[in-house]
C-alpha cells in the first residue's frame, strides 16, 4: 500500500488494515516454516508495512 493511502484513512480503517496485515503476516510464516514460501522477501514486506501502519496509526492519535 501507498503510504499516501494510508495517510488518508481513518483510525478504524487503518485497524483493520493493520489486523489484515498481521493475519497475512502469520500465514506467510507458518509457510516459511513449512517451506511452502517461495518468495522469502514477502515476510520483510509485510513485516515493513506493519510498522508503516502503526506508526501512522500513533501520529492520529497524538
Amino acid at each position: 500500500m501507498d503510504i499516501k493511502e494510508l495517510r488518508e484513512q481513518d483510525l478504524s480503517a487503518l485497524n483493520e488494515t493493520l489486523m489484515t496485515l498481521l493475519k497475512e503476516h502469520f500465514e506467510l510464516r507458518m509457510q516459511h516454516k513449512s517451506a511452502q514460501l517461495a518468495d522469502s522477501t514477502k515476510l520483510g514486506k509485510t513485516k515493513r508495512s506493519i510498522a508503516q501502519v502503526k506508526t501512522i496509526i500513533r501520529q492520529k492519535k497524538a
